[in-house]
């Protein structure tokens, strides 16, 4: 299978669009360590034996630390690094608290700088590695976010200067976009915000989280091995721009 044996962690994996790019991955044969504040709902039916769960938080470091060196003991070795894990804290900045600024920035932006840093010496001594970030078109801008655009686009660029740094070392670093993707996130939202959110897609209708977790695949992929440091847009076309008159 196409990831046989490889070792694959998911920041963020115990549901959503995490939990689509795990079961992504196990179904192709890899074996999943996953990283999240709350896996107590976390079901992976069928591939319990390929898909380890672990409670814990992103932005600290010494969660990252142990959880990142049980993995590297458990599987002995570290293949791909999904950096999905992300929270939103929306305001106009007038709004915004300081407390909603830092948390979305910790989570979003801090997270994936400790996994990162962990989890590169390993690889390095691999000489093989796929750093995949899970951004969003909100690094573009959006009205209301500017902690989560901040730290979105903040990853962007950590994502283009992780690519410089280890191309030596035959490891990638590309990130994906997702534009409006259905999700228990999502399906939060008002059905008026929604579905005014669905009449702006050009194609009208949401992505499924599946759409990303074959993206993240082929960027974590040997047929990808020559591109580093891109940004992926999976929008279906909405960062082009708004079909609404």
């Amino acid at each position: 299978m196409e990831f046989e044996g490889k070792s694959v962690i998911v920041t963020g994996g115990a549901q959503g669009i995490g939990q689509a790019i795990a079961l992504r991955f196990a179904s192709a044969g890899a074996r999943i360590s996953i990283l999240d504040v709350d896996v107590s709902n976390a079901s992976f039916p069928g591939f319990e034996d390929s898909i380890c769960l672990f409670s814990g938080d992103v932005a600290n470091s010494l969660d990252v630390e142990r959880f990142v060196s049980d993995v590297a003991k458990r599987t002995g070795r570290i293949d791909i690094l999904v950096n999905n894990a992300g929270i939103i804290r929306d305001n106009v900045i007038w709004r915004m608290s300081e407390d909603e600024f830092d948390s979305v920035l910790r989570v979003n932006l801090k997270g994936p700088w400790l996994l990162s840093k962990q989890v590169i010496p390993i690889m390095k001594g691999q000489d093989y590695g796929r750093i995949v970030n899970i951004v969003s078109r909100a690094w573009l801008g959006n009205f209301g976010q500017s902690n989560y655009s901040s730290s979105k686009g903040g990853l962007v660029s950590l994502t283009r200067v992780l690519a410089l740094e280890l191309a030596r070392f035959n490891i990638t670093v590309n990130a994906v976009a997702p534009g409006l993707i259905d999700t228990p996130m999502t399906r939060s939202l008002s059905p008026e915000t929604f579905d005014k959110l669905i009449a702006a897609q050009p194609g009208k209708r949401a992505g499924k989280p599946e759409d990303i977790a074959h993206a993240v695949a082929f960027f974590a992929s040997q047929e990808a091995g020559f591109i580093s440091g891109q940004v992926l847009h999976v929008d279906g076309g909405k960062s082009i721009g708004s079909t609404v008159f």
